[in-house]
């Protein structure tokens, strides 16, 4: 008999396929919706966002091709907590617009505008 607490720790690979589906359609809907067009999903990168030798931001990104948009044939897209609450999630999709053109510029250009909102909200005080 295989031992209960096994089956909770371990997804079987149609479980882990099932999961990056759904992920994957979440950001191909937020393409849509943030920025007026469809996609196609091209594939994954690992991308590690360091500050003074230590690793601030380790993410996958996934990249699309994008199709109806005026100049962009790309968007980088993620997801992650809010910090606001356990559940809470917020989506990120990037297009490949300068000066993003790569997975790890549009993580640097996301990673500075919200230091930069955070900033100025905390002035806004």
């Amino acid at each position: 008999m295989k031992d209960s607490e096994d089956e909770y720790c371990f997804e079987s690979a149609e479980q882990l396929l099932a999961r990056k589906m759904d992920y994957i359609l979440q950001l191909k809907n937020a393409i849509l919706r943030l920025h007026g067009c469809e996609s196609e999903y091209a594939g994954t990168e690992s991308v590690t966002e360091t500050f003074q030798d230590e690793a601030i931001w380790e993410y996958q990104v996934e990249i699309f091709h994008v199709r109806g948009h005026p100049a962009a044939t790309k968007c980088y897209a993620w997801s992650h907590l809010t910090g606001e609450s356990d559940d809470g999630r917020r989506i990120v999709a990037v297009l490949e617009l300068p000066p993003v053109d790569s997975p790890e510029t549009a993580v640097k250009v996301t990673i500075e505008s919200e230091l930069k909102n955070a900033r100025e909200k905390a002035k806004g005080r």
